[in-house]
């Protein structure tokens, strides 16, 4: 009975052999979580999605689960040892057949059991806080290929824009040259300007390729799927007081710092259980015995090892220069933080004062722009003119607009590093598997 119930608790093996193909998600209703009525899909609706269907973060899971089973294991009791032998009589003057038994229970591992159990907790818990920051990770690289991708597609319209008043007035200059009514050299700056704003735009669509596609592999999509985007984004907003109120509790709050005291934590665990093992390997139990005559001896029985040689201080040494260095990545992480935040509320701060200074002078260059669109009608000003005037005003709007874009990315980097807006907690249907 005993023998079956043992093996009653044992696991079985399954295999399991690897997929031949594996591909990403080719369309939108493909991933987890997507509702076809919410379109054109907004940060909060992009976040989730990414959440629910990054392949890094579905691998992340599976390492999760594998810390969960492993703080499961070393909280384990350990097993008893049962011992025995028969001594079968061949000659002599007995009658009988020998035999012993014994059993016995390992008093070391009993010992280290508490600190053991606390370090594979602290780990596993440590493994939730590294998954959380890698999803608040995820979460930000989702923000900022939003906003690269909405302030690119308003930057494109403006570049094509001037790309097409600059082709209109290089279209007539080309006819001019070849009606020999125009030299060429007088109009150089003005062919090369065009060149210009077509390499420009170029750029910025290659570019908007690039994040098009960066943005499918965070959703786990193939690169040619279209993921349809709300084209507007509230204005840069940062508050450099509240920063610094959010991030005087930072260590208690974001992940990554959590994650270190986790592993801080169980590294103590693990040097206390070091230190613990240090005194001998201790074993007691019960031994029983008959001999050849029948008679029969029983009692109590201890072994231990003599600490001659080994007796674990290369582990306990090992355990507290371990404990060392995680005190030191700790607080020059801490460290580092604080000067980050610095230095991106100082970046955002400029950034401020400079369009702040562009917004007048674009205003200005638009209603230029408008004035002389009149004056042209009015057959006050030439197309040359005109033409340099409206392209002056798109590109000083594309500055202002460069400028907002980095603003919300300064933006966003802050809130990653002090946590506004992120998850704190990992939901139910995101660990789903």
């Amino acid at each position: 009975m005993l023998l079956a119930a043992c093996i009653a608790g044992c696991a079985t093996y399954q295999a399991k052999p690897l997929p031949e193909q594996a591909s990403s998600a080719s369309s939108l209703s493909q991933l987890q979580g997507y509702d076809s009525a919410v379109s054109p899909l907004d940060m909060a609706a992009v976040e989730r999605l990414v959440l629910l269907n990054n392949p890094d973060l579905r691998s992340q899971h599976a390492r999760r689960q594998a810390a969960q089973e492993q703080r499961k294991q070393d909280g384990v009791l350990p097993n008893p040892v049962v011992g025995g032998n028969a001594g079968y009589l061949l000659s002599g003057v007995g009658d009988a057949t020998a035999w012993t038994a014994s059993i016995s229970q390992d008093i070391t591992s009993l010992i280290t059991l508490r600190p053991r159990r606390e370090a594979a907790q602290a780990a596993a818990d440590e493994v939730d806080a590294g998954l959380l920051w890698e999803q608040w990770q995820v979460v930000g690289k989702a923000r900022l290929l939003v906003i690269d991708l909405v302030e690119g597609e308003r930057q494109i319209a403006l570049q094509q824009q001037a790309l097409d008043a600059l082709a209109q007035r290089e279209s007539r200059i080309v006819s001019a040259v070849s009606a020999g009514n125009m030299e060429r050299v007088a109009v150089a700056s003005d062919l090369a300007a065009a060149a210009d704003a077509r390499t420009a735009l170029n750029d910025l669509q290659r570019r908007q390729l690039d994040l098009h596609q960066q943005l499918n592999a965070l959703l786990g999509l193939k690169p040619d799927v279209v993921v349809p985007l709300a084209q507007t984004l509230p204005p840069p907003s940062v508050d450099a007081a509240s920063i610094h109120e959010q991030f005087a509790d930072v260590s208690r709050r974001r992940p990554d710092l959590v994650a270190l005291q986790l592993g801080y934590r169980a590294q103590e665990a693990t040097l206390r259980a070091a230190v613990l093992a240090q005194f001998p390997a201790l074993a007691i139990g019960y031994d029983a015995s008959q001999d050849n005559s029948k008679v029969r001896n029983g009692g109590p029985a201890v072994s231990f090892t003599l600490p001659l040689f080994d007796h674990n201080q290369h582990n306990v040494a090992i355990a507290k220069a371990t404990r060392e260095q995680l005190q030191v990545e700790y607080t020059v992480r801490l460290a580092t933080s604080r000067d980050e935040v610095d230095a991106l509320l100082t970046h955002y701060a400029q950034l401020d004062v400079q369009r702040q200074a562009l917004v007048p002078a674009t205003d200005d260059a638009v209603r230029a722009s408008a004035q002389a669109g009149h004056a042209a009608q009015a057959g006050l000003l030439d197309l040359r003119n005109v033409t340099d005037l409206h392209v002056a005003a798109l590109n000083r709007q594309l500055a202002q607009l460069s400028t907002e874009q980095a603003m919300l990315e300064q933006q966003t980097a802050l809130e990653l590093l002090v946590g506004r807006g992120m998850p704190t907690a990992l939901e139910q249907d995101v660990m789903a598997p």
